[in-house]
């Protein structure tokens, strides 16, 4: 098997495996399964990425989200949601991770078809295979294919509500690009949510943290993943109304600090780089 995940899905999911390694419990999100998805080197954890001290707001932040955007599944499971989208869903492995919590949940996750099928291939290779309930969606993001057609292709019901999670993807599309992405998103059927991270320009970045934001867009320039989109917060809530949602929210860094990293006494928090909006049709 040639293929592989590509470099920021491979960096998220041992991220995740490093809160459990590097940071006391209580742990805000538990997945070491992406970790083994991946298959990294004996040596990752001596990555200069993995660093537990330069990398410890990012992978505060990938957990944060991680741990909300599941939340607010279970959360809408209970009312009756039933159906998950992840667009770029990279490692994702809440189907494998929380089959309770996934058991009246039709999962669909979208990527680029190569790396959906590397990922088919490594759950087979686990012994977990493709479940039931999860629907692995190739698109073509780089020829425009259409999201929205080959969901509803894969078995997704757009007559009803669902949950949409975007997460370390507005980044890397431009302007227009994300706007369009809203558009389609708004037309989900009423009592939907969308969880969506964003990048925010150097200058509303906390000072501290500015040298490691202009750090990560040099680094995603030189693996050919360059960033094209940055949003502050009004920027973004206008962006989400003007598609169409019902109501939004801006969850701060801070936001999630109060929520998921109260009373830590190793300062784990966090970073102000990227962060969350959700959004109600």
């Amino acid at each position: 098997m040639t293929a592989t995940a590509d470099k920021t899905a491979i960096r998220t999911a041992l991220w995740r495996a490093l809160h459990l390694h590097a940071d006391p419990a209580p742990h805000v999100f538990e997945d070491g399964l992406g970790a083994r998805l991946a298959a990294p080197d004996g040596d990752w954890r001596s990555r200069p990425d993995m660093d537990p001290v330069r990398s410890a707001g990012a992978r505060a932040s990938i957990v944060a989200r991680a741990r909300c955007t599941e939340d607010l599944v279970v959360e809408q499971a209970a009312r009756g949601v039933d159906q998950y989208v992840i667009l770029g869903a990279g490692l994702d492995t809440f189907a494998q991770r929380r089959p309770e919590g996934a058991r009246n949940v039709r999962v669909f996750e979208v990527d680029q078809p190569e790396t959906q099928a590397w990922k088919r291939a490594r759950l087979d290779e686990l012994g977990y295979g493709v479940p039931e309930g999860l629907r692995l969606v190739p698109v073509d993001f780089e020829a425009d294919d259409d999201w929205w057609q080959r969901l509803t292709e894969n078995g997704f019901d757009p007559g009803r509500p669902a949950v949409l999670a975007c997460s370390g993807v507005t980044m890397y599309l431009t302007r227009d690009a994300v706007a369009a992405t809203l558009r389609k998103a708004a037309g989900l059927a009423e009592g939907s949510t969308l969880a969506m991270t964003f990048m925010q320009p150097v200058d509303l970045v906390d000072p501290e943290e500015r040298a490691a934001r202009e750090g990560v867009e040099r680094a995603a320039r030189a693996d050919g993943t360059p960033f094209r989109s940055f949003f502050g917060p009004d920027e973004i809530l206008a962006m989400v109304k003007e598609a169409g949602f019902r109501h939004a929210e801006h969850l701060s860094a801070g936001d999630l600090a109060e929520r998921y990293f109260a009373g830590r006494e190793d300062g784990l928090r966090p970073s102000t780089i990227e962060e969350l909006v959700l959004a109600t049709v």
